[in-house]
């Protein structure tokens, strides 16, 4: 007797599998990478997904391979497969895809679930805990539609940069599917015209602002937007600055700021508070690219353009609905048109000045003692031995001040911050694996604190084992630094966030990877050496740094943070 499933599809003269016309579909639609741990529930798809021509990387934990995803997607703008079996497996990717979901990264969790037939007793509920997540869910049932839900749920990933899950129940995976051929390719989705009514108070700001500051985010990278943004910003005479994730959206042009915010330069930031006008392309302005509502001039007309349907802050005073890129260059036909007086804020500032706002400018007292070295002498030494070609990954926590403030990037698709949007730690090592396959053509450089080092360890391993080129940062502290900051005199036990060192050397050449400790500038050299070598392979820095050192783009956080976040690694 033939079981339900196979009795629907009406058997065996129908065309194939629910996971081969899975794997096919999506590899006919431009799906070139997938990050997974196989279980019962998707070991068989995985067969298909690679049976069909895309590459397939072991993860060793379903949190790790989500993140791998969201940073193939961040580097690459190409949705990467992320999956898993049912149940464990899938809740075990919560963190990582809360981060993405906060990020609008376009990831598609393939995962096995529940049988139609009805749950088993391993079985969850896991269209309510995906719901929690805010990540919509596609289950794969219907005989006569599963090539066509499964480029639903891709296009829906692709199209709304966001992740979405693939269900594939366990009693479907080898049932056979009635649609023969491939799904049905549906049209691209044309954009509206610009609302004017909506641009015209802004060029009426534009007419009078004396010193306008054009403000980069990801949804301007995303958009192609830079181009438009400098030709905008050149026409009016503007400065230019990014948020945090959109670091080098401006390239080289001399009249950057660098990023806006808490990572800002004391002096830059000064200078970002006398903006009187600042245009906001594909910015959420959050309170970390705003200072906390302390960066801008209170009488400072804020503009945000967005592909949301209201402002993302209360603080902002014009918002215009929109692609970055198309509303940048109505804009500037509406300046072309108006011929406004252009601002003077340039002259009156001039490129060299500019050049010497960078915290590289800033002096301090070197900390370092004897066998530890100042975080801030050690960064400022790398920043002189990176590749210029690199993608710079970084943990959270209190250590990734150092290479914001020290480290620039080429281009905002070169910048992986794990854990940024969720505010969490031990995603580090398995970003720098989503970037390493995305941008072969670029060194990997992955900066963590010991703390997330050793909660995402196993993907160190990974790492090493895709063959890529990639350097370590570790800022050893011997422990939680970003609780010590913020509740060590607040009557917390430093006993529960202190732990003294590791030898991440020792675990990286057991790892297959070559590991140096340093504690000084001159322990460096390794890196010389490998990059002398062709800088082949995982190279992993145990830098043992000075406890105590806050990061001056930090110092101000410990009111911030402790009053309004749940999680403040």
């Amino acid at each position: 007797m033939r079981s339900a499933p196979e009795a629907a599809a009406g058997g065996n003269a129908l065309s194939t599998t629910f996971a081969d016309a899975i794997g096919q579909t999506l590899a006919e639609d431009g799906v070139r990478h997938a990050f997974g741990v196989v279980a019962n529930g998707n070991v068989l798809a995985v067969a298909a997904l690679t049976r069909h021509g895309v590459r397939y990387l072991s993860a060793r934990h379903e949190g790790g391979a989500v993140t791998m995803a969201d940073a193939y997607y961040r580097t690459t703008g190409e949705v990467a497969v992320c999956t898993t079996g049912s149940g464990p497996g899938l809740t075990n990717t919560a963190t990582g895809l809360a981060d993405a979901v906060k990020h609008r990264s376009g990831v598609l969790v393939l995962c096995g679930d529940a049988p139609v037939a009805g749950p088993r007793r391993i079985d969850i509920d896991q269209a309510a805990f995906l719901s929690s997540l805010d990540v919509p869910v596609v289950r794969l049932t219907d005989p006569a539609s599963v090539r066509t839900d499964t480029l639903r749920a891709l296009r829906l990933a692709r199209d709304q940069q966001r992740p979405v899950a693939l269900c594939l129940p366990q009693d479907m995976i080898t049932a056979r599917t009635a649609e023969a051929g491939a799904a049905p390719r549906p049209q691209a989705a044309h954009r509206g015209p610009v609302d004017t009514v909506r641009t015209a108070p802004v060029l009426d700001a534009l007419a009078t602002a004396r010193r306008p500051l054009v403000l980069g985010g990801l949804g301007a990278w995303r958009a192609g937007a830079a181009k438009s943004l400098m030709e905008l910003g050149d026409r009016i005479g503007a400065l230019y600055t990014t948020s945090a994730m959109a670091g080098g959206l401006f390239g080289d042009s001399p009249w950057s700021l660098g990023v806006c915010g808490g990572f800002a330069s004391p002096r830059a930031a000064a200078l970002i508070g006398q903006a009187d006008l600042v245009l906001a392309f594909g910015a959420s302005l959050d309170r970390w690219t705003l200072a906390d509502g302390r960066l801008l001039a209170p009488d400072a007309v804020l503009v945000q353009v967005d592909t949301g349907r209201a402002p993302t802050a209360g603080r902002v005073d014009l918002f215009v609905p929109g692609d970055a890129d198309e509303v940048a260059a109505s804009l500037l036909d509406g300046v072309r048109a108006r011929d406004p007086r252009r601002s003077g804020w340039r002259e009156d500032i001039t490129a060299g000045r500019i050049a010497e706002l960078g915290w590289d400018r800033e002096p301090f007292l070197d900390a370092g003692t004897g066998d530890r070295v100042d975080p801030r002498t050690l960064t400022l030494a790398l920043a002189g031995l990176l590749p210029r070609e690199r993608t710079l990954v970084t943990d959270g926590g209190h250590f990734v001040g150092w290479p914001a403030m020290y480290w620039s990037v080429p281009d905002p698709a070169a910048y992986v911050f794990t854990g940024a949007a969720s505010q969490s730690i031990g995603m580090g090592f398995a970003g720098a694996v989503g970037a390493a396959v995305g941008r072969t053509d670029r060194t990997t450089v992955v900066a963590l604190g010991d703390g997330g080092a050793l909660m995402g360890l196993s993907e160190l391993e990974t790492l090493v084992r895709t063959g890529h080129s990639a350097l370590v940062v570790i800022y050893d502290d011997g422990g939680y630094g970003m609780e010590v900051v913020l509740f060590g005199d607040r009557g917390a036990d430093l006993d529960s966030m202190v732990f003294g060192d590791t030898d991440f050397a020792g675990v990286a050449r057991a790892l297959g990877a070559r590991g140096a400790t340093v504690r000084s500038v001159a322990d460096l050299a390794v890196v010389r050496d490998w990059q002398s070598g062709g800088a082949e392979g995982v190279l992993v820095l145990d830098c043992k740094v000075v406890d105590g050192v806050v990061a001056d783009c930090l110092a101000g956080l410990t009111t911030v943070i402790s009053g309004r976040a749940t999680d403040d690694r």
